[in-house]
């Protein structure tokens, strides 16, 4: 059988566990519903009953793990995870090893969507690029030449909470006006009373304050995106999220604004796409960071 590595999805309801080559092809995959509560015990078990389950030879080499929260810069300790219980400084990496024998790492959910969609998703054979997910908050990941950059902490590319408007509506995360707070759909609920896919229904319709609205939404995130590129200068900025779903009233508001924001200079060979993988991007990329963990520790 082809050496391969196990990607691990966590989320609030399923884990997703996909078995990868490394050219990338899925050998098989495989969803369980996630413990609830789904404290760090019991989700650690089901993860690694999964894991034998779907590998029961043992033939995967590690265990790259997407979890829903900030983990810290050595891929090793979930610092905490979003919406389950009990998590705060869990040992996952440590865990996982003395449960299932597989060598594992760990990363922002976000982060691994980001690693999926530049290994065999929109960004492909792209060496820089940052992906933004619009969603119930907007979150972001940061590849530099091929690997995720996390800072040195662990914390770096939360790209949804850079300042827009130093006003602006207050952010759970101690800023006001960031990015999150005009793209998000929170602010399309605050706005417009609506979910993202009625305002885009109504435009899709012809209503004339809908696409007006969506216009504004371009703008603005086309603004947000502005300060990214000044600073990492990508050659790709992949748009992932239930509202890239809308994009086809926002985008062309989006690249306007990035074109009239963005020195030429800054954004040579800029493009700006979306997201392919859908809901598999996070176990892919889980799978890409335990791929690239792997080649680390060979030197």
């Amino acid at each position: 059988m082809q050496p391969s590595v196990i990607g691990i999805d966590l989320g609030g309801t399923a884990i997703k566990l996909g078995q990868f080559t490394r050219e990338g092809t899925c050998l098989q995959q495989l969803q369980v519903a996630t413990p609830q509560p789904a404290t760090p015990e019991a989700v650690l078990e089901v993860i690694a009953a999964a894991v034998r389950n779907l590998d029961p030879q043992g033939q995967s080499l590690a265990l790259g793990l997407g979890t829903p929260g900030p983990t810290d810069a050595g891929g090793r300790i979930a610092r905490v995870a979003i919406n389950l219980q009990g998590w705060q400084d869990v040992p996952v990496a440590d865990v996982l090893e003395q449960k299932t024998g597989r060598a594992t790492i760990l990363a922002n959910d976000a982060n691994c969507a980001g690693l999926g969609e530049a290994w065999l998703g929109a960004g492909r054979g792209v060496e820089t690029l940052i992906l933004v997910t619009l969603g119930t908050g907007v979150g972001g990941a940061i590849i530099l030449d091929g690997r995720l950059f996390v800072g040195r902490t662990g914390a770096a590319g939360e790209l949804g909470l850079i300042s827009l408007n130093p006003q602006g509506p207050p952010c759970n995360s101690g800023n006001q006006g960031s990015l999150e707070q005009y793209a998000s759909v929170q602010a399309i609920r605050r706005e417009t009373g609506l979910e993202p896919h009625q305002v885009a229904a109504q435009a899709e319709s012809g209503d004339e304050g809908a696409i007006a609205y969506w216009q504004r939404y371009g703008q603005r995130l086309g603004a947000g995106l502005a300060s990214l590129v000044y600073v990492l200068t990508p050659e790709m900025i992949v748009l992932g999220g239930g509202i890239a779903a809308a994009a086809p009233w926002f985008l062309p508001a989006t690249e306007a604004e990035l074109r009239r924001r963005v020195l030429p200079s800054s954004r040579e060979g800029l493009s700006l796409r979306l997201a392919e993988l859908g809901n598999r991007a996070g176990m892919v990329g889980a799978a890409q960071l335990a791929w690239q963990f792997l080649a680390a520790k060979r030197g």
